[in-house]
């Protein structure tokens, strides 16, 4: 059976693709930084593992990549946790060492040691690296500096693990969604505007069937794929 691991799966997006693969037979384990959350939207999936815990954690990163071990192979890997750092968002001449740190811990450093702990058994099931970026890491948005330097490293990071291990890689771009970091961007505002995040996840589908070379891609430059796979990617 195929397997997948995907960070930050108790909502939005990452809870949406989780659904998705489940949904499709593929074994999933996921984390959240909030247990009674992620165990709350898994307990009826099926085929999902479920560990909470935060990924900058050392220990936790240990415990997934101890799930990943006795499932005995791991074809995607998907960063999704992240976050937004500071909220209301603010210029960068206001940000700290701290709030830097934060931000870049979780965004950029631990999904490069959490990809390096599961290097192995990547390579192992010629599996794919998938990185979710934002249009923040190319453009310049006032208020969104900080975030999206960070996107851009995870961007970076992705990509050159792509070079260096024989990955195929990505770097996705989901565009504006209806979640809470959205919302966390701009309090008090309405969003309701932005679409779902399951409107996106059959491009992210379509990604995985089509398989182009590795490299920064919007999910929204393929087609939606909504029959269920019985293959993994």
């Amino acid at each position: 059976m195929s397997a997948a691991l995907i960070t930050g799966g108790s909502a939005g997006l990452g809870l949406e693709l989780v659904r998705a693969l489940a949904g499709q037979g593929w074994t999933v384990i996921t984390d959240g930084r909030n247990a009674d959350r992620l165990n709350a939207a898994t307990a009826a999936l099926p085929h999902v593992i479920a560990i909470p815990g935060d990924v900058t954690d050392a220990d936790h990163r240990e415990h997934l990549r101890q799930a990943v071990a006795d499932h005995g192979r791991l074809d995607l890997l998907v960063h999704n946790a992240s976050t937004l750092g500071p909220s209301p968002l603010r210029p960068l001449d206001t940000m700290t060492v701290e709030d830097l740190r934060t931000v870049w811990q979780s965004n950029v450093g631990a999904p490069l040691v959490l990809t390096a702990t599961l290097l192995p058994a990547l390579r192992a099931a010629g599996g794919v690296l998938v990185s979710i970026s934002s249009d923040a890491a190319i453009e310049h948005y006032e208020g969104w500096g900080l975030y999206g330097a960070s996107k851009a490293g995870l961007d970076h990071v992705t990509l050159t693990y792509g070079q260096e291990a024989g990955l195929t890689a990505y770097a996705i771009d989901p565009g504006d969604m209806r979640t809470q970091m959205h919302q966390d961007a701009f309090p008090g505002e309405d969003i309701s505007d932005r679409p779902l995040p399951e409107s996106v996840v059959p491009h992210l589908l379509g990604l995985l069937a089509q398989r182009p070379p590795s490299g920064r891609y919007k999910a929204a430059d393929f087609a939606a794929v909504h029959a269920p796979a019985t293959q993994g990617v």
